[in-house]
């Protein structure tokens, strides 16, 4: 029971006397914190006391394309986390290859009756997926946010990283190194975030007088599969740096590197981006832009909480700021390219 009234107190944000009071039924805590007691003894999976279980939850969806890749789990805990200081409980939906669609968590979320969802990741990145299900949900008037860049038109708001800042920061740094030959190791070409940073890195190289081949720009699904098989190519075009829109895709341009029997980064640098977990403990440790998960996962659950207490949020999109982390994979060229 202490370990129970612990572990709650520290998820809301509370003192454990006040966890008991609720728990109890004992006056002097408001509605805001007693909810947000109940939805973090589900989150947690304990049981509420019998005099509290007739109260249902108000439930939350965060569909999540993933959870190989660490920086949707890191959303998810911030999101599920702030979710439950609201007094709302999350339900996990995660995609898997094979197994349930975006489309059929969405019917289930509404079977549910949620008061809202929230998507970190999802078809809405892409302009060739189908969308019929976002237009459900706005059709219904549930409220929903979308963490990264979107398609135009869907009408919903959303929380991004900015995409262009992210790649000119990768890209400066490459280029005061003295890398000329800078690839870009991308999602699909209908995948919006990559588009943007694709036409920031454009813009870069007009700057400085050069442009970008489009034999410097290789396609890949988000996976160090799918970075080993794009890396290969651009090294076989002589690039001597590469800039990744995932940390496993720059996982996989580290292990095309390798295979070649080069080195990172005595002969190619090697950029990531997100900054998720334990790319400080990768060898060598990975050069990253990291997304500010803490600050957008709240700003989501902040724009969700207002549109379920019935106002009206403008359908922007909010662009937070990323930050370069540097660390061992990057480092100046090779004097002479022996790609």
């Amino acid at each position: 029971m202490t370990r129970r009234l612990a572990q709650v107190a520290q998820k809301v944000g509370v003192s454990e006397a006040t966890v008991s009071r609720v728990l109890n039924g004992k006056p002097g805590v408001s509605d805001a914190t007693r909810q947000a007691v109940l939805s973090a003894l589900d989150v947690l999976g304990y049981e509420r006391p019998t005099q509290l279980r007739g109260e249902r939850a108000r439930l939350v969806g965060l569909v999540l394309p993933e959870l190989q890749n660490p920086i949707f789990p890191a959303f998810a805990e911030v999101v599920g986390g702030a979710l439950a200081q609201q007094g709302l409980t999350p339900v996990l939906c995660t995609q898997t290859k094979g197994g349930v669609s975006e489309a059929d968590y969405v019917e289930l979320l509404l079977q549910q009756q949620v008061s809202g969802v929230v998507f970190a990741g999802g078809l809405y990145h892409q302009a060739d997926a189908p969308h019929d299900h976002y237009k459900v949900l706005a059709d219904r008037k549930i409220p929903v946010v979308l963490i990264n860049a979107a398609i135009e038109h869907l009408g919903f708001p959303g929380v991004s990283c900015d995409d262009s800042v992210a790649v000119e920061q990768a890209w400066r740094h490459l280029v005061s190194l003295g890398h000329e030959r800078i690839g870009l190791v991308l999602g699909p070409s209908d995948h919006v975030p990559s588009q943007r940073k694709l036409a920031a890195a454009r813009v870069l190289a007009e700057e400085t007088g050069t442009s970008i081949p489009d034999e410097w720009v290789a396609r890949a699904m988000f996976s160090l599969e799918g970075g080993q098989a794009a890396a290969t190519r651009l090294l076989e075009r002589g690039v001597t740096g590469v800039i990744c829109a995932s940390d496993p895709l720059a996982l996989g341009a580290v292990r095309a590197v390798r295979r070649r029997g080069l080195s990172v980064p005595g002969d190619v640098s090697v950029v990531g981006y997100d900054d998720s977990a334990f790319m400080n403990c990768t060898e060598p440790p990975l050069t990253t832009v990291r997304q500010p998960i803490e600050a957008m996962g709240r700003a989501a659950v902040e724009l969700l909480s207002v549109q379920i207490g019935g106002r009206a949020v403008p359908s922007d999109e909010l662009l937070f700021e990323p930050e370069l982390v540097v660390r061992g994979s990057t480092a100046q060229p090779p004097r002479e390219n022996s790609l």
